[in-house]
């Protein structure tokens, strides 16, 4: 019972105050998103960093939902299907911060840290020109892999995005994201 403590402690150590790990779903999420806004209402803190915030943890539960490469068993499915992941909200050092992490194949990682690095480099303006053309790009083609959600994600970050891939085996990465508001 004392891993449970020692797991509190790591989160409070950390800033984070709202997290969760396992099936995520759309229905998950619109509670977790209600919980965050009226947690950070609470604190006074400004209707637009609350908003900004919410954007991001939406946004990365969605990178979750889309693209997760780990689910439940489909005889557990009811409605929607159970995407397994991890999500945390935090604060530190005056700015917020929501992480989100999900097992990825090993296929898809040297694509979404060509992604990744590409997003790095680009300033607020170039990050708005390059989110317009793939959204027009997107529905001309009917494309959800574009990428808009990571772009999404940088445009708000108050920072580059930050990310890890972690080999879990021959098939498998953890890939974590954080984006810094």
């Amino acid at each position: 019972m004392d891993g449970l403590y020692q797991l509190k402690k790591n989160l409070d150590e950390s800033g984070i105050f709202l997290s969760f790990s396992g099936p995520i779903s759309q229905n998950l999420m619109v509670e977790l998103g209600d919980i965050l806004k009226r947690q950070m209402e609470l604190a006074e803190v400004e209707t637009s960093t609350i908003l900004k915030v919410f954007s991001v943890l939406v946004e990365q539960s969605q990178n979750i939902i889309h693209h997760s490469a780990e689910s439940l068993p489909e005889e557990y499915d009811n409605d929607e299907k159970l995407i397994l992941g991890t999500i945390a909200v935090g604060f530190r050092e005056n700015k917020y911060f929501v992480l989100g992490g999900n097992k990825v194949k090993q296929g898809q990682v040297e694509g979404l840290k060509e992604k990744l690095e590409s997003l790095k480099t680009m300033n607020k303006e170039e990050l708005k020109e390059f989110y317009k053309k793939k959204r027009k790009e997107t529905v001309l083609s009917d494309d959800k892999g574009a990428g808009l959600g990571l772009i999404d994600l940088a445009r708000k970050a108050s920072e580059p995005i930050d990310y890890e891939f972690i080999p879990i085996n021959d098939q498998f990465s953890f890939f974590s994201i954080r984006t810094l508001i």
